[in-house]
């Protein structure tokens, strides 16, 4: 036999151990789905609301004001060195800072509404479902 193929045989044996879920949910994460989980969601529609509320009271304040003043401070660096080519590199790396920051507010813009969001799907979801399993009117068959 080949130092491939036995290098080959080792590896497949040495992998075989290594192998924690199975289809039937043996050995995955408990979860809310899977088997012997909780079967609830992993947060209230009121942990939603303190979250969305974090990003719009805390984050995208304290977001702004950290690159208020990282602009104002590289605005006076690159006063600074006007003329140098390092005034020219701040000038760069303020730019990219800049539209990172903006990508930034913009996903938790985008967060802040898919958690307030959610609670509203799943109550609309569950109404939905609710009605298909109502009766829609007394049967004629009723009483026969």
């Amino acid at each position: 036999m080949g130092d491939f193929d036995r290098e080959w045989g080792q590896s497949r044996a040495d992998a075989s151990g290594q192998v924690d879920m199975r289809l039937n949910g043996t050995g995955a994460p408990a979860g809310p789905l899977a088997p012997g989980g909780s079967g609830t969601f992993g947060s209230t529609p009121a942990e939603k609301n303190a979250a969305a509320n974090t990003i719009e009271n805390e984050l995208e304040d304290k977001t702004k004001t950290a690159t208020e003043h990282a602009d104002e401070a590289t605005n006076t660096a690159v006063k600074g060195f006007d003329g140098w080519d390092t005034a020219a590199g701040l000038k760069k790396l303020a730019d990219t800072w800049d539209k990172q920051v903006k990508v930034l507010m913009g996903r938790l813009g985008v967060e802040k509404i898919q958690l307030r969001g959610a609670y509203g799907l799943i109550v609309r979801n569950d109404i939905g479902l609710g009605d298909q399993f109502r009766p829609i009117g007394r049967s004629k068959l009723h009483g026969v």
